[in-house]
């Protein structure tokens, strides 16, 4: 069984997307645009209250109205809502606004309850209670090693930072949504917007009360998921019983407005950074006090102390003395999922904050400076490689020293990712003709999955991409995992791998020829006979790889007049491992980095204090890049084959938006401690107003910390 080549002719090459004409020409098929005959159309019912008990619901009126078909409760009642959003009951109507109209007849009972959407409100005494009879503050994680307070007194430069990050909202530019047909035989199709096609199989089953070989998943054409998408979600679960009641076919497509009260959110972090070096700039201590808010899920001692507390610190940087307490605060708003790199962002940006503050205490050049502070080796050579293509000694310069009104800065930061895959399965057909389908049950979350399985399978058969049919998106297919985590092609890129080595094998034995592969292969697969070969293969060891680095380097202009923010440049080096496809992960890092400008500039969930509802729930007030604010993005990859496949989908969105404020901050001479960084917040610091974060209450926060378990991390292994 062979590795990866060392020659190749398409992997790390460009290879156009093979769904590409699909795509463009309007052919290709989402769930959205999948029509079963007799189709009936759901809709949720959503809590037009934060907090409340749910105490009768009257489901009749909804029913008596003609071209109504079902209607069901999401939980039974009474029941306590949490959020402004909470689905409490569906309908399936013959059209979509006899639906609205339905959801409107539904009659309601309820006693409203005092609210908090603030994490900041939420710790003070007295504040409204999200879980009845609990604190809204979780168990404390409290970490301890190698005495911090002696390192501390012992340093000779001390900085100190107190930094906060937004909750960033799940808008996929596909909403979540399933079209379920319960079939006449009691099999089940269900066509769903996810990424895991084998974890909604089993939950459909479940809550159907049927046999898991009774339903089938489909997921051919996805517009987007970045790990909100795993399970079926309660409107999924909802359509699968509308379904069932009906024996239609039922389509629940969340609408933008409901996607962005009930589907998930990267959770906000407020942190209290201390962090020391001696005279060289060699760190001596670290010391991180924060919390955060994965929304009504961090509530009580169910969080562990996870939420929004649960970003990596100190992060990437070798420091050995360290002092974290991390805690999760309930709050009366949708919950958190896992978002693209899950905890690294908010990490990166306390850390990288953090580090630029003392790196100009000391007056040192801040690549240097990160470069004495980390002992990786690859990481080490993406600075001076970032630093070179940026022209970073050039373009760098003291703090708050740019000229005129319009300011120009610089900035650097380094992120971390894990990765890795297994348990994948991959199928190849081959037909006498010499035609080959390659199969799979993951999923394409318009990542080029199915480009990159043709690529392999090219590779390994001696044949061109575009002579493979790669297909995913339906458990019909050999099983494969979730999409998250940059665990895809890691995971399925071998499977596909090995599959191509087995079916040569199996060629040869079939064809009496040692050579089958490339210039050979029709006229081998000439002598299979009628019946198509059908061969499979598992993943296997040494053919994929985890851990990865990246540097990122940024350019920006502040307007100091109006506070608004120009990003110039980004400059992106990343370890990738084998690189199976140049241009989809040049896709990938483009997306990804743009992600970061966006979570640094943009995005932001806002909450009403006085009615706990959002504020901003669509396109129009919910705040995005355009083209016109994209940079120019110049990326490098390492490419490095012994190590095999590794992915690179959440890596290269970590380190931009903490690179693109130590610009900002370098431009102006102040340091930005809030995400996004919004012109106002520009103005701000520029008049020497205090950013909200800079008034927490620290000393209860201090207080509640000591009340946690401690965890002596001599014993267990700290972020790396």
């Amino acid at each position: 069984m062979s590795g990866w080549p060392k020659e190749t002719k398409h992997l790390s090459k460009r290879t156009v997307r093979v769904d590409a004409k699909e795509k463009v020409t309007g052919r290709a098929k989402y769930t959205y645009d999948q029509h079963p005959k007799g189709m009936l159309y759901g809709m949720m019912l959503r809590s037009k209250w934060p907090a409340a008990r749910l105490e009768e619901i009257d489901l009749q009126p909804a029913l008596d109205m003609p071209g109504v078909e079902a209607a069901v409760l999401v939980q039974d009642v009474p029941r306590d809502i949490r959020f402004y959003g909470q689905e409490i009951a569906a309908v399936a109507a013959a059209t979509p606004e006899i639906a609205e109209e339905a959801i409107r007849a539904i009659k309601l009972k309820a006693t409203v309850r005092p609210h908090v959407v603030d994490p900041m409100k939420s710790i003070e005494e007295g504040a409204p209670e999200v879980f009845k009879g609990r604190t809204n503050l979780s168990t404390p994680k409290t970490r301890e090693r190698a005495n911090p307070d002696e390192a501390f007194a012992k340093a000779d430069v001390v900085a100190e930072v107190t930094v906060m990050t937004q909750a960033e909202i799940h808008h996929p530019l596909e909403t979540h949504g399933h079209v379920i047909d319960w079939g006449a035989d009691g099999n089940v199709t269900v066509w769903a917007s996810t990424q895991a096609i084998s974890s909604v199989k089993n939950a459909i089953a479940k809550a159907l009360d049927v046999p898991s070989s009774q339903v089938r998943v489909i997921s051919e054409f996805m517009g987007g998921g970045f790990g909100a998408k795993f399970g079926s979600g309660v409107e999924g679960l909802a359509c699968a019983r509308l379904s069932k009641a009906t024996k239609k076919p039922v389509k629940l497509m969340l609408s933008r407005f409901d996607n962005h009260h009930s589907v998930g959110n990267r959770p906000g972090s407020y942190q209290k950074i201390k962090i020391a070096a001696d005279k060289s700039g060699k760190l001596v201590a670290y010391e991180n006090i924060g919390f955060g808010s994965a929304g009504y899920a961090s509530g009580g001692a169910t969080a562990g102390g996870g939420g929004g507390a649960g970003f990596k610190t100190p992060y990437v940087y070798d420091v050995r003395p360290v002092k974290t307490s991390q805690f999760g605060v309930a709050i009366h708003a949708g919950s958190a999922r896992a978002f693209r790199a899950p905890q690294h962002p908010q990490g990166c940006f306390g850390m990288e904050t953090a580090m630029q503050e003392l790196c100009d205490k000391l007056g040192m050049d801040p690549v240097e400076f990160r470069k004495m502070n980390t002992a990786h080796e690859v990481r080490l050579s993406q600075f001076d490689l970032a630093a070179e293509r940026f022209e970073w000694k050039k373009k760098f310069k003291k703090p708050g020293s740019s000229k005129g009104a319009v300011k120009s800065g610089v900035g650097v930061a380094t992120g971390e990712w894990g990765g890795g895959g297994k348990n994948s399965t991959a199928e190849v057909i081959v037909g006498e003709d010499g035609s080959v389908e390659v199969r799979c049950g993951t999923q394409d979350l318009g990542t080029a999955t199915k480009t990159s399985m043709a690529v392999v399978a090219a590779e390994t058969l001696g044949l061109d991409p575009t002579d493979i049919v790669s297909r995913c998106g339906d458990t019909n297919f050999p099983p494969s995992g979730g999409s998250g985590g940059s665990t895809t092609s890691p995971s399925v890129m071998p499977a596909v791998k090995v599959a191509c080595d087995n079916t040569i094998e199996e060629l040869r034995l079939a064809s009496g020829m040692s050579d089958v592969t490339g210039k050979n292969w029709k006229k081998a697969c000439s002598k299979i006979g009628p019946d198509p070969l059908v061969v499979q293969g598992k993943w296997r060891e040494g053919l994929s790889g985890n851990g990865t680095a990246g540097v990122q380097m940024a350019e920006v202009e502040v307007d100091t007049e109006t506070g608004f923010i120009k990003v110039k440049k980004i400059t992106c080096v990343q370890d990738c491992g084998l690189l199976v496809n140049l241009q989809t992960a040049e896709s990938q890092a483009n997306g990804g980095i743009i992600m970061g400008i966006s979570y640094a500039l943009y995005e932001e969930r806002v909450m009403d204090d006085a009615t706990g509802v959002p504020l901003n729930p669509n396109f129009e007030t919910y705040k995005l890049p355009t083209l016109a604010d994209m940079p120019e993005i110049d990326v490098t990859f390492q490419n490095m084959p012994e190590r095999g496949v590794i992915g690179i989908g959440e890596p290269v969105t970590v380190p931009t938006a903490a690179a693109i404020a130590n610009a900002v901050s370098n431009a102006i001479g102040i340091r930005m401690t809030s995400l996004p960084i919004t012109p106002a917040k520009v103005l701000d610091a520029l008049n020497g107003t205090p950013g909200a974060e800079q008034n927490i209450a620290w000393d209860r926060v201090a207080s509640i910390s000591k009340t946690g378990d401690f965890i002596n991390l001599d014993q267990q292994e700290l972020p790396a």
